[in-house]
């Protein structure tokens, strides 16, 4: 890993997404590097993915099954302890309160030191892709539910009330930036983020072409940081 200042010693971490397969794609190297290093990892899927599918005979209902199963199983692979779907409309997201308070509620139920999430903002610098509005979303929240909504007792008091007191995440990372200013080595664990995205079977027609794309992408990444493969960051240190 490079970047200006050093780690936290972190023993949880988690990750929020908006759909099933967000984080095999995002950061599957880094997870399974920390999961390597003794974290214990949670993964938070803001919506039920029910809208990913270009097949004529499938229906959402069918479609969010077959999801949540991919990405149990792909949650293995990585190691990752467990999974939670807050279960909103795939394709309808959007930073509400109730999305905040949802996110702030598995934050502090779990209580990570670390957390990893998508960017909020649309780049222009990147001319790869066009980003997913469900992924603005709950960068937005998410970034919210971390600073202040989590470590506030008087923000949804009904939350400490249910004993789910105030939480400070110390380190965020956020990828799909243009900004970043971590890059972590994922050599180690490439294999591991592309075993894991074999899992998502509904959502990749060509696993050949899948592979090279992200072996292609993490060395493009890795570019003169003395790495091979890597994956980037923006990361806020919270104090």
């Amino acid at each position: 890993m490079t970047q200006a200042n050093e780690r936290i010693d972190a023993k949880r971490g988690m990750v929020v997404v908006a759909h099933p397969d967000d984080a095999e794609f995002g950061c599957g190297g880094t997870v399974a590097a920390w999961v390597d290093e003794g974290i214990e990892m949670v993964l938070v899927v803001a919506t039920d993915g029910s809208k990913g599918s270009a097949d004529v005979e499938m229906s959402s209902d069918r479609l969010i099954s077959v999801r949540r199963q991919e990405q149990q199983d792909a949650a293995e692979v990585l190691g990752v302890g467990e999974v939670v779907f807050l279960g909103y409309p795939d394709g309808y997201l959007e930073h509400t309160l109730d999305l905040r308070k949802d996110i702030t509620r598995v934050i502090r139920q779990y209580r990570p030191d670390r957390l990893i999430t998508m960017t909020p903002y649309r780049s222009f610098a990147i001319n790869a892709y066009l980003n997913h509005p469900d992924h603005l979303a709950v960068g937005d929240a998410t970034l919210a539910a971390v600073y202040p909504t989590a470590r506030d007792r008087l923000t949804f008091p009904d939350l400490a009330a249910a004993g789910l007191e105030p939480h400070k995440i110390r380190e965020v990372y956020v990828w799909g930036t243009d900004q970043p200013d971590c890059w972590v080595d994922v050599e180690a664990t490439i294999d591991r983020k592309i075993a894991a995205l074999r899992k998502h079977v509904s959502q990749i027609s060509d696993m050949a072409a899948m592979e090279q794309r992200v072996r292609t992408r993490a060395a493009e990444v890795a570019e003169g940081h003395e790495m091979n493969y890597a994956e980037s960051f923006k990361v806020f240190y919270l104090t």
